[in-house]
Parts: C-alpha cells; sequence; structure tokens
C-alpha cells in the first residue's frame, strides 16, 4: 500500500538528530511537510508557527521534556485535538501510561519502523 501524506504537516520533536533525520527523510518522500524541533521550548514556537496536523515528541529530552511538551500542547485549547504521538526507547507499561496522563494519544516505541510510522500517521489523520 502506498501511502501518500501530500500536504500533511507533521512536526518531530526529538534531541537527536539520527531520529530527526531519519524520520523527516521517510516523511518527505511521502509527500508530508515536516517541521523538527529539538527539544519542547523549540517545539511550542514552531507549533504556533506552523499549526502541525500531526505531532511526534520524544519522552526523553532536555529542559522540557516530551510529557512537558505534551501537557502544554493538549493545555492550549488551539492545539488539545492534534494529535500528539509519545516516542521513548523504553517500552514501559508506566511510561505509556503516564504519556496518556498528559494528554497523549498514541505512544511508538523507538527504534520505529517506516511501516510504524505511517500506520501511525494513518490512523490519527483527519
Amino acid at each position: 500500500m502506498e501511502n501518500n501524506f501530500e500536504g500533511l504537516k507533521v512536526m518531530v520533536i526529538d534531541d537527536s538528530k539520527t531520529i530527526r533525520r531519519t524520520a523527516e527523510t521517510l516523511l518527505q518522500k511521502a509527500g508530508c511537510e515536516v517541521v523538527t524541533a529539538i527539544d519542547g521550548f523549540d517545539a511550542l514556537a514552531k507549533i504556533v508557527d506552523n499549526n502541525p496536523d500531526i505531532i511526534f515528541v520524544d519522552i526523553m529530552m532536555p529542559r522540557l521534556d516530551g510529557y512537558q511538551t505534551c501537557a502544554l500542547i493538549k493545555n492550549n485549547s488551539d492545539y488539545a485535538s492534534t494529535p500528539v504521538i509519545m516516542l521513548s526507547s523504553k517500552d514501559g507499561l508506566f511510561d505509556k501510561a503516564r504519556g496518556r496522563i498528559v494528554g497523549s494519544d498514541e505512544y511508538l516505541t523507538k527504534p520505529f519502523s517506516k511501516d510504524e510510522l505511517f500506520e501511525t500517521i494513518n490512523q490519527y489523520r483527519t
């Protein structure tokens, strides 16, 4: 099945350059417009400027972690309905539960596959 996400604006927030670059490459090939951010502070300004359709956020980041970033996004009425997908290198139940508490819509374990990434986007595409 060919994934065509033409015109879909996706934000990837991760302090790992490798993860950002990998996700960006995969998503751009599928037609997405990609905005990347290195941490929560960087992301918050870019969210307002770019109004993404879906946001992927790493949990473990300096300054503002993924939980805090997600909570701030979901507490803003303009972005409360924007899907936020947590990314983590740990596949722990506690992390998933904590992600749900702050309002995340989904949880992907790193390293994620191209299929997992696209499946998640398909699920939350409006």
